[in-house]
């Protein structure tokens, strides 16, 4: 069992940041490749970045691409999603995954006001 806690969501003003984070524990985390996905009220979860065990291969949702940069730390077990130029349609939950399993985390809101 992994079990995964988000954090660093809030409300900011379009054009704003956020940093949010992943904590996981339980098995060991380097052995997982990760992701980020996101759900707005109405769509379907969408994934929006991910990351290999160490890092090396990165991938980004052309919604995204330039503008969120996802990282990991392995010693603290933790995944990271850096969110710059914040749009409107950034608003939703955003989860943390370890990619092929069902292993997700509780969700943290982003909310980006126009």
């Amino acid at each position: 069992q992994v079990q995964l806690v988000e954090s660093g969501g809030g409300l900011v003003q379009a054009g704003g940041s956020l940093r949010l984070s992943c904590a996981a524990s339980g098995r060991p985390f380097s052995r997982y490749p990760m992701a980020w996905f996101r759900q707005a009220p109405g769509k379907e979860r969408e994934r929006v970045a991910t990351i290999s065990w160490s890092g090396g291969h990165i991938w980004y949702a052309d919604s995204v691409q330039d503008r969120f940069t996802i990282s990991r730390d392995n010693a603290k077990s933790t995944v990271y999603l850096q969110m710059n130029s914040l749009k409107p349609e950034d608003t939703a939950v955003y989860y943390c995954n370890a990619q092929d399993t069902d292993y997700w985390g509780q969700g943290t809101q982003v909310t980006v006001s126009s």
